[in-house]
């Protein structure tokens, strides 16, 4: 059993993502017993006092703050989480990092690569322990699908593909900026689907399969001006509806990555597909807990994709849950980087994906869109070291 020693939170912003950290940070003792550091939910920030103290009671917070400001100026906070929208990021980690405080930080890392920059800049100057929430990675099937990757097993890797596909915007009355849909202001937001979902995927597959190297992009804004829910006036919508780019990453393969908010009849469609010169990966969000896998090394008779249920207590992270067989969902990924964070405590390694990486995946979400503006081809400049900014993943059959 671990020491318990505590890691005292101060969350701001109380929306959905303050939900579903809270939730990870309330378990991730009783499923990871041994790890030394214990969460303890001691304060959380929303400018509306009403809304923030429900919160509180409802989720097992200590105190409330309506200043995030105040949060940080606490002797009693160890960890700052990042909630808000992505307008406000680059302020609260800069001055939490110069408040000394630990970091973890909702995606993206900004709205734009120049505030990214200097949030970098701001952690590594003070070196303060931080993580960036790109939950996916703790997926149990990605991650097996890295040790897979990692493993030799597909060969050189010929191409990557992925989408990221909803349809909650496909409505002309629907209103930009204010609560919940900031993410329609690109004031608030930076960009729509490139930051919000392409980035996901882009930070998987740069995990998953090296740095992407340049990138040629066509973005779209279906509607073009909305009323602005703060102001009551029409403006011009300044966020890409639809984002459709194709890349080399450093390897030598080709990427193809699709994110849409107008696709009827899908909430949050997100696959890949990985086809290498022995073997192919795919997974999709909808079937979690499965990976499909085809091996070219199978006698041809009975060479075909094969369905791996992931549940067993040998992969990845499933030693910690039910018995083989059944399922997990979206919120243990989260639960999993928790996990992950505290142990980084234990043992000084960085918890990935780090500010420092998610840069890169910042880096490759501004050539996209520059590259839409420009109809250019755009180098990324990443700069993507699997052995420094990945966290360790077993190779297949490492004892």
């Amino acid at each position: 059993m671990g020491n318990n020693k505590e890691l005292r939170i101060g969350l701001i912003g109380c929306g959905l993502m303050g939900r579903i950290h809270t939730n990870g940070y309330k378990r991730a003792n009783d499923f990871f017993p041994e790890l030394e550091f214990r969460p303890v939910l001691k304060a959380v920030c929303s400018r509306s006092e009403d809304k923030v103290r429900a919160f509180a009671d409802q989720w097992g917070y200590e105190s409330i703050e309506t200043d995030w400001k105040a949060v940080i100026a606490r002797d009693d906070i160890d960890a700052v989480d990042i909630c808000t929208p992505n307008d406000m990021h680059a302020e609260i980690a800069i001055a939490a990092a110069e408040a000394g405080k630990m970091i973890l930080c909702e995606k993206p890392l900004a709205r734009t690569l120049a505030e990214a920059q200097q949030m970098v800049t701001a952690i590594e100057k003070a070196g303060v322990n931080n993580t960036v929430w790109y939950n996916y990675r703790r997926v149990p099937a990605v991650t097996l699908a890295k040790q897979i990757i990692d493993s030799g097993k597909l060969g050189r890797i010929f191409h990557y593909r992925a989408n990221f596909l909803q349809d909650w915007t496909i409505n002309a009355d629907l209103p930009q900026g204010g609560t919940a849909l900031w993410r329609l202001d690109s004031a608030a937001a930076g960009s729509g689907v490139t930051g919000d979902l392409l980035a996901h995927c882009i930070d998987t597959a740069m995990w998953l399969n090296g740095g992407i190297k340049d990138v040629s992009a066509l973005t779209e804004t279906f509607i073009k001006e909305r009323v602005h829910q703060a102001t009551g006036q029409v403006q011009k919508v300044g966020i890409d509806d639809a984002c459709i780019f194709h890349c080399h990453f450093d390897n030598g393969a080709l990427g193809l990555f699709e994110a849409t908010r107008y696709a009827r009849g899908h909430k949050a469609l997100y696959t890949f597909e990985i086809n290498g010169e022995h073997a192919s990966i795919r997974w999709d969000l909808h079937d979690m807990n499965r990976l499909e896998y085809f091996d070219h090394a199978d006698e041809s008779i009975v060479r075909g994709w094969r369905s791996i249920h992931v549940s067993d207590s040998d992969q990845p992270y499933m030693d910690r849950w039910w018995i083989p067989g059944t399922s997990i969902g979206y919120e243990h990924t989260f639960l999993h980087q928790v996990a992950d964070f505290l142990k980084s405590l234990e043992t000084g390694e960085p918890c990935s994906p780090t500010f420092r990486e998610a840069l890169e995946t910042q880096k490759v979400c501004e050539a996209v869109l520059d590259s839409a503006a420009s109809g250019s081809w755009k180098n990324t400049d990443v700069e993507w070291s699997e052995k420094k900014k990945t966290r360790k993943v077993p190779v297949i059959g490492e004892a």
